[in-house]
């Protein structure tokens, strides 16, 4: 065998080799490892193709819609899309314990399933935050910064009492 021959029969076994993986990404079962993220009107606006599959939900959590079961760790919470009257919303549920930063109004991302009773059913709950810095410029910024600390312990502390 000439080196030549060689050369062409080892170019042509990565070709196959490489078409075999491609062809496997492309026809094989990928998409039933797809995480979906939609927003609730998104998720809504399916209707039956968002019941079943694994979703991401996000928005933000409306304000006086936390209850939160100490003694049953499950948290209930509706996330919305904004603040705007009407906006669409979605109840979710889960048995995690909601991260220290989880309150009112915070950007969120759920992961779990939705129901035909219109419940998101968590597995998995995230948080959004900032991770910038801003240091308060004057001695007003400190009280303001001080007094929304406070308000959001009581708000946090009530929602998570039976």
């Amino acid at each position: 065998m000439t080196p030549q021959t060689r050369n062409r029969l080892i170019a042509v076994a990565a070709l196959l080799v490489a078409g075999g993986g491609l062809a496997l990404v492309a026809f094989g079962n990928i998409g039933e490892n797809l995480v979906y993220y939609w927003r609730p009107s998104e998720m809504i606006s399916q209707g039956d193709k968002a019941y079943g599959p694994i979703i991401r939900l996000g928005g933000q959590v409306q304000p006086g819609s936390i209850q939160w079961d100490e003694q049953h760790t499950t948290l209930h919470f509706r996330v919305m899309d904004s603040e705007q009257p009407g906006a669409a919303h979605v109840l979710v549920r889960t048995s995690e314990v909601p991260p220290q930063m989880f309150r009112e109004r915070i950007g969120v991302v759920v992961e779990g399933t939705f129901d035909k009773s219109q419940t998101f059913q968590g597995t998995r709950l995230m948080v959004n935050h900032s991770n910038e810095y801003r240091a308060p410029k004057t001695d007003d910024d400190v009280k303001k910064m001080f007094e929304d600390m406070q308000r959001q312990e009581t708000t946090t502390a009530s929602a998570r009492s039976p």
